[in-house]
């Protein structure tokens, strides 16, 4: 009995030495020989990690007010397993249906797809914990939040629970307060958050900047440990990019081009504007045209930047090249006479375009002024000959990209076979194997006017780094010199007398008193399938002013304008009037008077009309109001610190005294000032100055005003009413610190399309001057 107790004791001491021997080798196989790999596992539980975004750039004009900012949106989004849920618990309510109903309603989504949303499964069968309305319901504005919020708010009341199924999931997108101004050249950002199209696609990369990182280590209640390990890795910011574009001009550009467009109803449109000193792209628009903040309304054609896409014969704007060569080579003597009406080259007879009957024997500068086809086709043809006619046409820069900051930029095509006397002498009045954009016009006709040099056009003006402050400034570039300072001067003094001779000059329309202008009409037959197409024409004007020291070039193209008597001359010469007037005022260019006007002038005026903004950054409040009232500009300052940080216009602007000029101060976190009266305009201004998300609710002046702070950052809803009446006597002013979400608005802006594309051999076709 006492050997089998022994027995079994030893076999349980056996049993249990087993034991600790197996258990010791576990804990030195797990602690030492795979201690790396369950290392790793616990840090996984303890260690968390998150994102840090980074602040987008912005975009701004040259005087520093915004065109493209950040602003928050609301992705909408159902739950199907609350949905399930909430019918068990209240099935006589029938929310389902009553969200379904309502985002039917409010987002235009079919009712049968909501439903399918509404009640979607996973592939297990289990509903959804939560399911995006898109397309329709992603990334929505402020107006469609505050609707839904509100229909969510009555759910919440009705049912008693906080969580009815209805979900806001906040994000970022591009806001767009000018709407649709500048749109091509801007772009817009896709529901995904690329950039399409002008500047966003251009510079996505450097305006997107870079998310940051952080790594620290936390406890069972997720709390971070006091001195634990942390790993940070900064965001890096995007850049700010400052462009060349006045976003005043860019309006009158839009505003006349598609007060035309509505007239006429053309198949498209463009215009630009260049200071033909420094290439800067003052203004650029294309119709039609498209909201960058609801891109997705609008037709395809749209998108397309007429300016440098659309490609076409350029007709008689192009004379101007022709003549500039025939100068530079001493071969254009404006008294020598010639015969018009019509010329035979080779086995082709070329017309006037007043169907050949001529003005009889005329003068090259009469025959200029006229936009005689016969004229230029005895200076291209005839006086310069092939070899040099191509020659200017390349050092003007027709056939090749102007390398302007903006993506899909055409070439254009010169396809001139010397061997053919046809192409050559219907080239020399911009007709036959000649596409080109209206950049390239554009930047060839700056040429002229800027003494010969060939700019490149740019239209970004500064990109600045946020994280170090260094400002990289676009600096002219002068491709080459394509004609002598002198023979600059002398085109411009004959092309002034296409415009200023009131009888006979082709572009007379475009004459603007006290103004000199010089510029060129240009009507030319569009090429269909082949063939000259009957009744369709492009009409353009393309101009410079003031002679004496050009400011603007500026050039306007009207693809197919319905009507039967269009020409560049009654249709574009008077909308480039408008906007070369506007302009020049703008910039404080004024005409000049006779003594007598000038004598009335003075004695009705009190001072000046405009000044230069002086830059009164750094200094003290009551210092630098001093220096703007010198200059007779009102200072309306903001914030409550003593020294100024930043003005709003920027300095070196000129701007009619009128304008107020806003002071930001080092105490930017105060209340945002009663804006209150003020146009639309100077209020997305100030908004801009203190980096606020602004609302906008109707046109005119605004009536009344909320701003709350969220996440450090002013959030300013305005309302506003066309004759300024008083909506309400409520504070303003916001000082919390909770709520509010900006969304979109602002002003709309202009339009352009496609011209078209011309391709055949073609010996000539109608051209109108």
């Amino acid at each position: 009995m006492t050997r089998r107790v022994k027995r079994r004791s030893l076999l349980l001491g056996g049993f249990m030495t087993l034991f600790f021997v197996g258990l010791l080798v576990r804990v030195y196989w797990v602690q030492v020989v795979h201690a790396e790999f369950w290392a790793e596992q616990a840090r996984k539980t303890w260690i968390a990690s998150e994102t840090i975004p980074q602040e987008r750039g912005v975009i701004r004009d040259r005087m520093g007010r915004v065109l493209v900012d950040d602003t928050t949106a609301y992705t909408v989004a159902v739950g199907p397993d609350m949905l399930d849920k909430l019918e068990k618990e209240f099935p006589s309510l029938g929310i389902t249906e009553r969200i379904v109903a309502e985002l039917h309603d409010v987002l235009g989504k079919p009712v049968q797809d909501l439903r399918r949303l509404v009640t979607k499964r996973n592939d297990k069968g289990e509903l959804y914990q939560q399911v995006e309305i898109r397309n329709e319901g992603w990334k929505v504005d402020r107006e469609v939040y505050d609707t839904l919020f509100a229909f969510r708010e009555r759910l919440r009341e009705l049912t008693g629970r906080k969580d009815v199924g209805l979900y806001f999931l906040e994000e970022r997108k591009r806001y767009f307060p000018n709407g649709s101004l500048a749109a091509h050249v801007l772009g817009y950002e896709s529901k995904e958050g690329q950039g399409i199209g002008g500047i966003l696609q251009r510079y996505y990369e450097e305006l997107e900047g870079q998310p940051g990182r952080i790594v620290y280590q936390r406890d069972g209640t997720r709390t971070q440990l006091p001195g634990g390990e942390v790993e940070v890795q900064h965001a890096v910011n995007g850049v700010n990019i400052t462009l060349t574009i006045d976003r005043d001009i860019q309006y009158f550009i839009e505003e006349a081009l598609k007060e035309a467009y509505d007239k006429y109803q053309p198949a498209g449109a463009a215009a630009v504007a260049m200071d033909p000193r420094t290439g800067e792209i003052l203004g650029m628009a294309s119709l039609p045209t498209f909201d960058p903040n609801r891109y997705w309304e609008a037709d395809s054609a749209a998108f397309r930047n007429n300016a440098i896409q659309a490609l076409y014969e350029p007709g008689s704007t192009f004379k101007i090249v022709t003549l500039a060569g025939a100068v530079e080579e001493g071969l254009f003597d404006p008294e020598e006479t010639y015969k018009s009406g019509s010329i035979r080259v080779a086995n082709y007879t070329i017309r006037d375009h007043n169907n050949g009957a001529g003005w009889g024997e005329i003068t090259y500068l009469e025959g200029l002024k006229r936009s005689s086809n016969v004229a230029f086709v005895k200076l291209g043809y005839e006086k310069l000959g092939a070899d040099r006619l191509l020659d200017y046409i390349s050092a003007f820069g027709f056939g090749w990209r102007t390398g302007i900051e903006l993506p899909a930029e055409e070439a254009g095509a010169v396809t001139i076979r010397k061997q053919y006397a046809t192409e050559v002498a219907t080239a020399a009045f911009g007709q036959g194997r000649l596409q080109v954009t209206a950049i390239q016009q554009l930047s060839a006709v700056a040429a002229i006017a800027n003494g010969g040099k060939l700019m490149r056009p740019f239209v970004v003006k500064s990109v600045t780094d946020p994280q170090t402050g260094e400002t990289v400034h676009t600096e002219p570039v002068v491709v080459r010199q394509v004609i002598s300072p002198e023979s600059s001067r002398l085109v411009g003094e004959f092309l002034e007398q296409v415009v200023s001779d009131r009888q006979i000059g082709t572009g007379r329309n475009a004459y603007i008193p006290g103004y000199r202008v010089a510029g060129k009409t240009g009507t030319a037959q569009k090429v269909v399938d082949g063939k000259y197409a009957e009744g369709k024409y492009i009409v353009s004007f393309i101009g410079y002013a003031p002679v004496e020291d050009p400011r603007i070039v500026l050039y306007v193209v009207i693809d197919e304008p319905q009507d039967e008597m269009a020409a560049g001359g009654s249709v574009a010469a008077p909308v480039w009037k408008r906007i070369m007037e506007q302009s020049l005022r703008h910039l404080g260019i004024f005409p000049e008077q006779s003594e007598q006007d000038a004598a009335v002038a003075v004695s009705a005026a009190s001072g000046p009309v405009t000044a230069e903004v002086p830059d009164v950054t750094g200094m003290r409040v009551s210092e630098a109001k001093a220096v703007l009232r010198a200059k007779s500009f009102t200072a309306e300052v903001v914030g409550r610190g003593s020294v100024v940080t930043r003005q709003l216009p920027g300095a070196g602007g000129v701007l009619p005294i009128s304008q107020r000029v806003y002071l930001l101060t080092e105490g930017k976190d105060s209340s945002v000032p009663d804006m209150r009266g003020m146009p639309l305009r100077d209020a997305l201004e100030l908004c801009a100055l203190l980096e606020a998300e602004c609302a906008v609710q109707g046109t005119g002046y605004v009536i009344d005003q909320h701003a709350d702070r969220k996440n450090g950052k002013w959030q300013v809803s305005l309302t506003l009413d066309p004759q300024g009446r008083d909506a309400g006597t409520s504070d303003p002013r916001g000082e919390t610190e909770d709520g509010g979400d900006a969304g979109s608005g602002g002003e709309s802006a202009p339009p352009a399309s496609s011209p078209g594309t011309g391709v055949a051999a073609l010996p000539h076709g109608l051209d109108i001057g």
